[in-house]
């Protein structure tokens, strides 16, 4: 059974990226979890962009929630952030080393077990699993 092992709500802000990333591993390690580097590089990435492409990260107050599952063999996380009309997250083809940009769901793709995301009544969650 999935169990919620931790949620918080963040600023819309550049600055909270760093701070969802030692949220997700000290509730991890808090849960026994040692391996969760793969999993804190996700959670910039999909953070990242929350602040970035959404209307969390766009306006005054805005608030990305993240929630931290576990069942014992799988890792959930997701990131809820106010939405957007403008962007839909997309995998694009494999970035190029030069490139500025557009490695974040990819990396996405590539790391996780499953990914996926949903819009509704309160904007977008994009989530991701990691098998432990």
């Amino acid at each position: 059974m999935t169990e919620l092992v931790g949620k918080v709500d963040l600023p819309g802000l550049d600055s909270s990226v760093e701070v969802a990333r030692a949220y997700v591993r000290s509730t991890l390690r808090r849960i026994g979890r040692r391996s969760v580097e793969d999993i804190e590089l996700l959670v910039s990435e999909v953070f990242t962009n929350a602040v970035r492409h959404s209307g969390s990260g766009r306006r005054n107050g805005g608030v990305v929630t993240l929630r931290v599952y576990d069942d014992g063999e799988t890792v959930r996380v997701e990131v809820t952030d106010e939405g957007s009309s403008e962007t839909m997250p997309q995998v694009r083809e494999r970035p190029s080393l030069l490139s500025e940009g557009g490695r974040g769901l990819w990396m996405v793709h590539e790391l996780s077990s499953s990914w996926g995301w949903g819009q509704h009544d309160a904007g977008r969650t994009v989530w991701f699993e990691v098998r432990i």
